[in-house]
């Protein structure tokens, strides 16, 4: 069975809320990313990107 590639805004929102929270514990934006991607099951590049759009709309 094909695994979806879709998550639901309020995932997508979680994983970047969990990001921004427990960044200040690792030296680096990717090191925090690879700690919360598999807690939502997703690879560590899809949550990179999430967080980076989310920092461009925020200015």
């Amino acid at each position: 069975m094909k695994k979806s590639n879709t998550f639901p805004p309020e995932t997508r929102e979680r994983a970047i809320r969990m990001v921004q929270e427990h960044r200040g514990e690792h030296a680096s934006l990717w090191l925090a990313v690879e700690s919360i991607a598999p807690k939502i099951d997703c690879v560590p590049q899809t949550l990179r990107s999430w967080v980076q759009r989310h920092e461009i709309e925020l200015g």
